[in-house]
């Protein structure tokens, strides 16, 4: 089942449910962390469902699009209005070969970047939140936004790697 570019920002959207962006962002670092520490490796290989990532691949996503949001919102400050290139998520998997890629080395690499993304996004000045780009599939995106869209991206991977490890 393929979502359009407006029903996908309204799924991630609705998973934030009135909590606070920035404090999720913050958080997820730790969460997961908490959520894998002191489990197999063996556990993070197991496929949910066919088709579906497992838990490497999903860490591996996630430290990919941590280098991905730091970069739209540094091109969004830098150069308000900037184009904002859209990626296949699928391909980007394929090619990194995310299912290779140790957990830990995936949680290092997300956990850096995010840090870096949250001390940036904590020096801002009010104005600059709503600084935006033109994102090639859903259009007009102010940095307010893409921390939004981070936020709920985090909350949905971190539901589905504990449903993976709770099976």
């Amino acid at each position: 089942m393929s979502e359009t570019p407006q029903e996908y920002t309204k799924r991630i959207l609705g998973y934030l449910n009135g909590k606070e962006p920035l404090t999720i962002l913050a958080a997820t670092p730790a969460r997961l962390a908490e959520l894998t520490r002191g489990r197999p490796a063996s556990e993070f290989g197991r496929q949910p469902a066919p088709g579906r990532w497992c838990v490497s691949e999903i860490l591996a996503h996630l430290a990919d699009v941590e280098m991905v949001i730091g970069y739209r919102v540094r091109m969004i400050l830098s150069k308000p209005g900037t184009a904002i290139q859209a990626f296949d998520q699928d391909e980007w998997a394929k090619l990194s070969r995310y299912v290779s890629v140790p957990a830990a080395q995936s949680l290092e690499r997300q956990r850096v970047q995010r840090e870096s993304t949250v001390t940036l996004l904590k020096a801002l000045l009010p104005e600059q939140w709503e600084h935006y780009g033109m994102h090639a599939e859903r259009g007009k995106e102010t940095v307010s936004r893409v921390v939004e869209m981070a936020a709920g991206h985090d909350i949905n991977h971190l539901r589905q790697i504990e449903k993976i490890l709770t099976v």
